[in-house]
């Protein structure tokens, strides 16, 4: 099934007028993200990676996760809060669904299932655009990624090779179910060619694990802890990173809990009572990040955390970079 480009307009706006909140990749307020696709928005399918995340489509940065309080008979009550509706996040790249798939393994498997992320993730519906042209700081074939197709996704785009239109396949149930939607909007014509990429930016991943589970007290880390100003910036556009603080807010008789995005890269996130801090310093905690990212993860789930989508490389105020870290590792 083909999707003619001059038949995308009209189609986000029939599905904005659907049950689901659809979400497209947009410029909003000096910097792209996933948002609420509405009259007037600034669309950017263009872009090969928006700068912030579509992660906190399932994992918010500040989420609610329940109240408390006394009700009226002064009888204590613990109400949870979660959101009910049916997302649709359409103009995924295939490096944005790898990192899902990385955050699936987080909330839901290992005999554990996070109780505000599963019913986010059951209500979404993920359409992914194949890449054609990768930034120079893309890397996701390298790391067990494709630039051009998600077999994950729930439907998959490709352009065709004249760029006038998408190929459109459903990779699961629900994607099947979703394209009776589109149907007014596809034809059954044989697609042409597809376009396919491949990143410029290439890392080796052989070895590098073997290697690093040997390497903790490597002087490697002090050396590029130096050049680390901890900002945060890495975790914040990271598309797999996960760490939390959990907070509450009080008023009278009754109040709030939610979650927000930590870093690891702040002194604050490991601080203990007693004031004791395992990761005080910043080597511990530069060496936490990318030991993560390249091998605990993997000793865990079984692949890396890091889908090479070079928002970090994009982003680090210091040129930290962690292809070149790879590089390293790989050349000692």
């Amino acid at each position: 099934m083909l999707l003619a480009k001059d038949q995308l307009a009209a189609l986000l706006e029939q599905l904005s007028k659907g049950s689901a909140r659809l979400y497209v990749p947009a410029r909003v307020d000096a910097t792209t993200r996933f948002a609420l696709f509405e009259p007037g928005i600034k669309t950017a399918f263009h872009l090969v990676n928006t700068t912030l995340p579509p992660k906190d489509l399932l994992f918010p940065q500040t989420q609610k996760m329940y109240r408390y309080g006394f009700d009226e008979q002064g009888i204590p009550y613990i109400d949870p809060v979660h959101d009910d509706d049916e997302v649709i996040a359409f103009g995924l790249r295939p490096c944005d669904m790898a990192s899902i798939d990385c955050m699936d393994a987080v909330f839901l498997t290992k005999g554990y299932e996070d109780e505000f992320y599963a019913p986010r993730r059951k209500r979404l519906l993920t359409v992914v655009i194949g890449c054609t042209a990768p930034a120079q700081t893309c890397f996701c074939d390298s790391m067990a990624g494709d630039a051009s197709t998600a077999p994950t996704a729930d439907i998959q785009l490709n352009e065709t090779a004249d760029g006038s239109a998408y190929a459109v396949l459903a990779n699961t149930p629900k994607g099947e179910a979703a394209l009776t939607d589109w149907s007014g909007f596809l034809s059954d014509a044989k697609a042409p060619e597809l376009l396919h990429a491949e990143c410029s930016l290439k890392v080796s991943m052989e070895g590098i694990k073997q290697k690093l589970d040997t390497m903790y007290e490597h002087p490697l880390w002090e050396r590029i802890a130096k050049k680390c100003v901890t900002c945060g910036a890495c975790t914040y556009v990271c598309p797999t990173c996960h760490c939390f603080d959990i907070s509450q807010e009080n008023r009278m008789k009754e109040g709030e809990r939610f979650r927000s995005w930590d870093s690891c890269m702040f002194s604050s996130y490991t601080l203990m009572a007693g004031d004791h801090n395992p990761r005080a310093d910043k080597m511990p905690r530069v060496r936490q990040r990318f030991l993560h990212k390249l091998c605990f993860f993997e000793d865990r789930y079984g692949r890396s955390l890091c889908v090479g989508c070079g928002r970090c490389v994009e982003k680090c105020p210091v040129a930290l970079d962690i292809t070149e870290l790879i590089d390293e590792i790989g050349a000692l």
